[in-house]
């Protein structure tokens, strides 16, 4: 192809037009089972289909993808596994929200077709989200995608319900659980977060059935008195010792209540009495069954008071606070209201209140499980590495204190429980399969709470429970996990255990755990602030690469990304700025064929430098990728492509370009057609639509920049003297533009150059590459050589191996020119001093490598000889 092809302007969306699909036809992103190349797997953590994706989502995909194509580039057969959850509470939400709005209900519908219509939904999201995927150009193998209600992820959930059930692992009881009255079911704990709510304290006074007095208790939910079976006290508390054993009468109610001693008690907090409602508390739960105190629920599973609440019955639960707070003032009993800010539970998914409740459900012992958890931590060869190291406090933090795990949920939509209920004798069956005579069971009315299918997504998506599948014996464990540190205990904990439990392997050798994204002032992005992003709209804006180079960049492991738009806009500079020097260098190729490169002409220092430079960034960018540190990565390639090739080589290249040697431009074209191939490899994982343009322009070989073999250090193209004699060049060319700036003298006026040299060595070399001196500092004489005489009023600059004068009479002031230099030559002392402590740590110089300490003292040297010439040409100002 030829430069003609190449639009003249930069335009995101046109580049990136059709050029997904046209990926995705071409079937470069399907895993190739069949050869012979090392797998490398990862599957997607599965969005809920429930709208849009959000930053969020576009940072986690982004950061997959940029592995998922290093590693096909680096020859790995690479599957990038893309699927979706039915996300139980959340979907169903949103289906009923939408029948409110026809003023239909789920109960109008039955269960059959109001999950008829859940699966509308999931149609109609599940396309916007590949939609999303698309613009996001993400390289997802779809003939693999997976959704956790398929029928194989179901036969998977169905056999790990029914082998934990088996094993004692799975059991139902009742107990306190964490209620949401707006969703009418059940929550885990970690679906419900804690928020500060100005609440109160409730005093009241218990009287004694005996008349002898009363009892103070206070309490933050006072509508939960009328479920009061007892009274707790400590048994040593000398001051109720005498009532275990006595009874006190439930105000309103009238229910007598026996006063108990139990060491749960903290005799010093508050009054030391407390009063016990089994079903309405988790730790009055464990009281009352201590000693056998009766368990009343008074509420509805709506969070309305049902009959046993009398007279509230029917009243809304904080409508009965507030109708049982006048009572209990009017009647004397309520004797002080005080202010008490708390923590209190809402649900996650409906920002409900949260109701401790007592009621039956189906629960996962995990003592058990999190012991094998925690024990294969230890086990080198098949623990879970996490990136950084520090987030698996955060995993051994909740496994030591884990708590069972509450697995039903009231809901109509997600993986229905694999138990049913004989309708004369209430066994129990739990299988896999149906019981046959049908018209004597009742199959379990709940489903399983979401995370318990999503736990099993590393291996249910590849064919598990079939341990024979290809995939699966191939792709499982999976090489990586990509996620947010906020869902570490919710997602990342469990399908550790499950695998561990059922594959007796790590689910994926890696965890890579990121932050959140939030707004520019550091606050969390939500609706309710209106300062939430969609990526699309971004992505209309500026292109998919920027925001993807953005996000991928923008922060280091572990971290918390802060979006700015202004950020997005750099990173869309930065692709404009590879769009027009690749157009140069195509401009300049006059047609070249992959065929018609060749680097083995005679190279210019410039030629060698950039190739040598290339190959450092070759190995910089693929360690640093390897550990996961791409803001590392991106600031590398940003320095070569910005600073070292466009700035310093193309301009350096023009001089050929432009020249007469025919056999010169042809080595110049060679090396622009190379380390531009080179440089867009590198850098096609995080701006994949940008630089498969500038490739297929390029001459190459192969259909598509997705399947090209990623760069890897050529050593016949390095050449570190040649590269330290270009840094030589750039040196004196930096500091005459430095100095003309500092006189307003600009670079079109021609003014007269000395370099006076240390050696004869660096004057060769300078002498060799006179064309790039009097190209880019422009002199009206230049004069190279040995101990030369600085003419007076001449501004100094001072180099590796050479100093450098600029006559510049009526330009300088003597009296600024010496502080300039005393400025220079304070900054040459801290350089000094600086290296001088590191190599005087005996530590540092005995366990550093050899390479790095002689690089240090080769830094020091050279710094000690320009403080030695600053120090001299100050002396000689002086005595001016």
């Amino acid at each position: 192809m030829t430069e003609i092809n190449m639009p003249t302007k930069y335009e995101p969306k046109k580049t990136e037009e059709g050029r997904y699909e046209w990926w995705v036809k071409g079937g470069y992103f399907n895993a190739q089972p069949d050869s012979n190349k090392t797998p490398y797997s990862i599957v997607i953590p599965p969005p809920n289909v429930t709208g849009k994706l959000h930053l969020g989502h576009a940072w986690d995909t982004t950061l997959q993808d940029i592995l998922i194509r290093m590693k096909r580039m680096q020859g790995y057969d690479a599957l990038w596994l893309p699927g979706m959850d039915h996300a139980g509470i959340a979907t169903q939400a949103k289906v009923e929200a939408k029948l409110r709005e026809d003023n239909v209900s789920r109960y109008d519908l039955g269960r059959e077709k109001f999950l008829e219509k859940t699966w509308e939904w999931k149609e109609e999201y599940a396309g916007h989200i590949r939609e999303q995927w698309g613009k996001l150009g993400l390289g997802l193998d779809y003939s693999r995608e997976r959704f956790t209600l398929d029928k194989g992820l179901s036969d998977a959930v169905n056999k790990v319900f029914v082998d934990l059930y088996n094993k004692g692992l799975i059991y139902q009881g009742e107990r306190i659980i964490n209620w949401d009255p707006a969703a009418k079911t059940a929550l885990s704990d970690i679906e419900v977060i804690h928020e500060e709510v100005e609440g109160a304290f409730y005093h009241m006074l218990y009287p004694l059935a005996d008349g002898s007095g009363h009892l103070e208790i206070a309490t933050t939910r006072p509508e939960t008195m009328l479920g009061d079976s007892g009274i707790a006290v400590h048994p040593e508390d000398e001051r109720y010792q005498h009532l275990i054993g006595k009874t006190a009468i439930l105000p309103i109610i009238g229910r007598e209540l026996p006063i108990v001693g139990d060491d749960y008690v903290e005799m010093t907090f508050g009054t030391g009495v407390v009063k016990m409602t089994p079903a309405h508390d988790p730790n009055d739960y464990e009281v009352g069954n201590r000693h056998n105190l009766e368990r009343i629920i008074v509420m509805n599973e709506d969070g309305t008071m049902n009959e046993l609440a009398g007279p509230y019955a029917g009243l809304d639960r904080f409508e009965c606070r507030k109708q049982l707070v006048k009572d209990l003032q009017e009647q004397g009993v309520l004797i002080k209201i005080e202010p008490h800010t708390h923590q209190v539970g809402h649900s996650e998914r409906s920002g409900a209140v949260v109701e401790p409740y007592l009621s039956k459900q189906w629960f996962v012992k995990m003592q058990p499980l999190a012991d094998v958890s925690l024990a294969n931590q230890n086990n080198p060869k098949n623990k879970v590495e996490f990136v950084p190291n520090r987030f698996e406090n955060t995993f051994t933090r909740w496994m030591e204190n884990v708590h069972d795990w509450c697995i039903s949920r009231q809901l109509w939509w997600g993986h229905r429980i694999p138990a049913w209920y004989h309708k004369e004798t209430g066994e129990v069956y739990v299988s896999t399969e149906a019981p046959k005579d049908m018209d004597n069971w009742e199959q379990d009315e709940d489903v399983l709470d979401t995370w318990f299918s999503s736990a099993l997504w590393p291996f249910s998506t590849l064919g598990w429970p079939d341990e024979n599948n290809e995939d699966f014996k191939r792709y499982f464990p999976n090489d990586v996990l990509v996620t947010g540190y906020d869902i570490i205990f919710f997602w990342v904990s469990r399908m550790i255990f499950q695998s561990l439990e059922f594959t007796g392997k790590r689910p994926f050798k890696d965890t890579l755990i990121h932050g959140l994204v939030r707004a520019a002032d550091g606050r969390k992005m939500s609706k309710s602030l209106g300062n939430g992003v969609d990526p699309m709209d971004v992505i209309e804006q500026y292109g998919a690469d920027s925001l993807r180079y953005f996000l991928a960049t923008g922060s280091s492991p572990g971290q918390d990304l802060r979006y700015a738009p202004e950020k997005v806009e750099a990173t869309w500079n930065f692709a404009n700025k590879i769009w027009n020097a690749s157009r140069f260098a195509l401009m300049n190729m006059d047609g070249m064929t992959f065929e018609e490169i060749d680097l083995s002409g005679d190279k210019s220092v410039a030629d060698k430098w950039i190739l040598t430079r290339l190959n450092e960034t070759i190995a910089r960018v693929t360690d640093l990728a390897e550990r996961y540190e791409f803001g590392e990565v991106g600031r590398e390639l940003y320095n070569f492509i910005w600073d070292d090739f466009c700035s310093w080589y193309i301009e350096m290249a023009k001089l050929p370009l432009y020249g007469e040697d025919e056999a010169a431009k042809k080595t110049t074209r060679s090396v622009l057609a190379y380390v531009l191939d080179q440089t867009m490899r590198l850098l096609h994982p995080f701006m994949p639509f940008i630089t498969e343009e500038i490739w297929q322009h390029l001459p190459h070989e192969g259909e598509t920049i997705v399947t090209a073999a990623w760069p890897t250090v050529n050593d016949t193209l390095h050449f570190e003297k040649e590269a330290e004699n270009m840094k030589l060049l750039m040196e004196i060319i930096r500091a005459v533009r430095n100095i003309r700036a500092e006189v307003n003298t600009p670079m079109s006026k021609k003014v007269p150059l000395l370099i006076s040299v240390k050696s004869a060595s660096t004057q060769a070399v300078l002498e060799a590459n006179r064309a790039y001196i009097e190209k880019f500092c422009n002199p009206e004489t230049l004069t190279i050589g040995e101990q030369l005489e600085a003419p007076s009023q001449s501004m100094t600059a001072v180099v590796t191996g050479a100093e450098l004068y600029l006559p510049l009479v009526g330009l300088i002031n003597l009296e600024e020119e010496i502080v300039r230099l005393e400025k220079e030559l304070e900054k040459w002392t801290k350089e000094v001093k600086l290296v001088t402590g590191k190599l005087s740590n005996e530590r540092f110089v005995q366990k550093a490598p050899e390479k790095l300490v002689a690089e240090e003292r080769a830094k020091l040297a050279d710094y000690q000889e320009k403080y030695a010439l600053v120090e001299k040409r100050l002396a000689e100002l002086k005595n001016m």
